[in-house]
């Protein structure tokens, strides 16, 4: 199979929502000496971003989304422990969040697929996350790009926490922070020192894209 084939083999597994099909044609393309970057790149990135646009558009929904990540996240899997270490070195970093107090992630799911099809390495630290914890691992980890999600008011004040945390443990100035969620609102993201409020996994790459 040739290298236009390969990436073609891959994209059709996400965009056909097919987990076992893309862990196959990650290993062929690694079998058949393809660059693992290149193959994500421009073999499951491409096919998420047939998917995002699909579902920008309407033309398909969030089960189908979640799945097609899920093949995503496969073809990763086999992929990203083949690349060189020195070839990772310029990745832009991000980091995904529930804060403390609400678990609801499918949001906070989404965004990490969509940072991931843009070419960020995300390190996804779940839901019901304290401030500390989004603090601490952001300068730890030398994370670019904090993203903050939650679905409840209550809960609001723990984004306010945790860009406090950041500022506390002297981060604060290397990382670009977002946050998202219905109660959420641009002028609630200004009030608490965050750089932008996401109205939806779209607008946060497209604004990242943007900015960064």
């Amino acid at each position: 199979m040739d290298k236009k084939a390969l990436l073609k083999e891959l994209a059709d597994a996400v965009v056909a929502c097919a987990p076992d099909r893309a862990t196959v044609a990650a290993r062929r393309a690694l079998e058949e000496g393809l660059n693992p970057v290149e193959a994500i790149n421009e073999g499951l990135v491409v096919g998420m971003g047939v998917i995002g646009d699909n579902y920008a558009e309407r033309k398909i929904y969030l089960p189908q989304v979640l799945v097609a990540a899920h093949a995503m996240y496969n073809g990763l899997d086999v992929l990203l422990p083949a690349i060189p270490k020195a070839d990772m070195k310029d990745t832009k970093q991000a980091e995904t969040a529930v804060v403390q107090g609400d678990v609801h992630d499918i949001g906070k799911n989404i965004v990490k697929t969509m940072l991931t099809a843009s070419g960020y390495v995300v390190d996804d630290l779940g839901k019901d996350v304290s401030p500390n914890l989004i603090a601490d691992t952001a300068k730890d980890k030398g994370i670019h790009v904090v993203c903050l999600s939650t679905l409840m008011t209550p809960t609001m004040d723990n984004m306010a926490a945790a860009v406090k945390a950041l500022v506390d443990n002297g981060y604060r100035g290397n990382c670009t922070v977002t946050i998202g969620g219905p109660p959420t609102t641009e002028g609630f993201a200004k009030e608490i020192g965050a750089d932008h409020r996401d109205s939806d996994a779209q607008n946060c790459v497209k604004w990242l894209k943007e900015v960064m």
